[in-house]
C-alpha cells in the first residue's frame, strides 16, 4: 500500500480529534468541540478543543457550542474548517498550513457527498493536498494486524459516532457494515429513557457518566438491587433534582444497543465468501475504538458468532497509530 508522503495525519472523530506525525506520534488529542459567537458560518471562534468541554449546555448570550461531526461524519463544514485549522496549528506550529499534506480517516461507508464535504473543510482550513483513508483499515494497521497478505481478518471499530465492522484482505476492505451512532447512541438511549419513562432531563455529560457507571456495575455482576443516582431536572416539578434509577431497569437499554452490534456482525459474516469465513474462524474478531473495552460488546459478539473475540492493545488509539504507520509507508 502506498499513501504518498504526507506531513500530518488526522483522526477527526466525533468525540475526539488526534493529529499525528511520523516522528512525533500523537501531538494533539482534544475533544472535537468549538464555541462560537452566533452561528459557525458567520460568527467568531471563541474557543476550541479541551477548553470547550466544560461549556457544554452552560453557554449564555450569543455563545454556541458546536460539534463539527455527528454520527461519524461532517455535520457543520464551517465548524470543521475552524477546528481543523486549530488542531493542526496547535500541534505542528504556525507554519503556513497550505504547505501541509494530510491524511484524514473517514468511515468506510462515507458517501461521496460526505467525503466531498470533509475535503472542502480541509481545503478551507488551509491544508494542502488531502487523502482520505478508511478508518477500519487504519484501525487494523494500528492494532498490528497484517492486512496486505491474502488472508482474511475482521475488525470491529467501536467509535463514539459510528460502529464499523470490516473484513480485510490483501490491503483492502472486502466487506463492511456500520451502525451510525456508536458510543454516543447509548448515551442518548439512556437520556431518552429517563426523559420518557421518568420525565427527568439529564445533560450529555451526565448521560455519559451514567453509561460508564452502568456498564461497570454490569461487568462486575453487581447489578441486582443496585441503584444509579443521576442529577438533572424534573419535568414534573421543573426543579433541579437527584433521581435513583435501578440498574435492572436500565439493563435492557444497554442490551438493546449491544444486541444491534452483534446482529450487524452476524449479517456481515453471512455475506462473505467461504475462504474468508475460514480465515476469520481461525483468527477471530479484533475490537478497537474507545468503546471496545466495554466487555458486554465483546461477549455479545462472541455469543452470537461463536468466534474468538479480542480487544486490541491501545484500542482507543488504533486509528491514530494506523495513521502514523500510513505516514511511514
Amino acid at each position: 500500500m502506498s499513501y504518498g508522503k504526507a506531513d500530518v495525519a488526522i483522526d477527526f472523530g466525533t468525540a475526539n480529534t488526534r493529529v499525528v506525525t511520523q516522528a512525533g506520534g500523537v501531538l494533539f488529542d482534544e475533544p472535537s468541540l468549538c464555541c462560537f459567537t452566533g452561528q459557525a458560518a458567520d460568527g467568531d471562534l471563541v474557543a476550541a478543543g479541551t477548553s470547550v468541554k466544560a461549556m457544554l449546555n452552560r453557554t449564555s448570550g450569543k455563545l454556541r457550542v458546536v460539534r463539527p461531526l455527528n454520527r461519524g461524519v461532517l455535520s457543520d463544514i464551517a465548524a470543521a474548517r475552524h477546528y481543523l485549522a486549530y488542531a493542526v496549528s496547535s500541534s505542528v506550529g504556525q507554519r503556513r498550513l497550505r504547505s501541509f499534506r494530510a491524511i484524514i480517516g473517514v468511515p468506510a461507508d462515507a458517501t461521496g457527498a460526505e467525503r466531498g464535504a470533509l475535503l472542502t473543510a480541509a481545503n478551507d482550513a488551509g491544508l494542502g493536498s488531502v487523502e482520505l483513508l478508511a478508518e477500519p483499515l487504519l484501525a487494523a494497521l494500528g492494532a498490528g494486524i497484517v492486512v496486505d497478505r491474502p488472508k482474511g481478518a475482521m475488525i470491529l471499530e467501536c467509535g463514539a459516532g459510528i460502529t464499523e465492522a470490516a473484513v480485510l484482505s490483501l490491503g483492502g476492505i472486502c466487506a463492511t457494515a456500520s451502525i451510525r451512532g456508536g458510543g454516543d447512541a447509548l448515551d442518548g438511549a439512556i437520556s431518552d429513557y429517563l426523559h420518557v419513562r421518568h420525565k427527568f432531563l439529564v445533560g450529555p455529560s451526565t448521560a455519559e457518566q451514567a453509561k460508564r457507571d452502568l456498564v461497570s456495575i454490569l461487568e462486575e455482576g453487581a447489578g441486582e438491587g443496585t441503584d444509579l443516582r443521576v442529577k438533572g431536572r424534573s419535568l414534573i416539578t421543573g426543579l433541579p433534582a437527584v433521581m435513583a434509577v435501578s440498574v435492572d431497569e436500565l439493563t435492557p437499554v444497554v442490551k438493546k444497543q449491544v444486541g444491534a452490534i452483534a446482529d450487524m456482525i452476524v449479517k456481515l459474516l453471512g455475506r462473505i465468501n467461504p475462504e474468508l469465513s475460514r480465515d476469520i474462524h481461525d483468527s477471530g474478531i479484533v475490537l478497537t475504538g474507545g468503546s471496545a473495552a466495554i466487555g458486554l460488546v465483546g461477549r455479545a459478539v462472541a455469543e452470537a458468532t461463536g468466534l474468538p473475540v479480542s480487544v486490541a492493545d491501545e484500542h482507543a488509539h488504533c486509528v491514530a497509530l494506523g495513521l502514523q504507520k500510513a505516514l511511514a509507508s
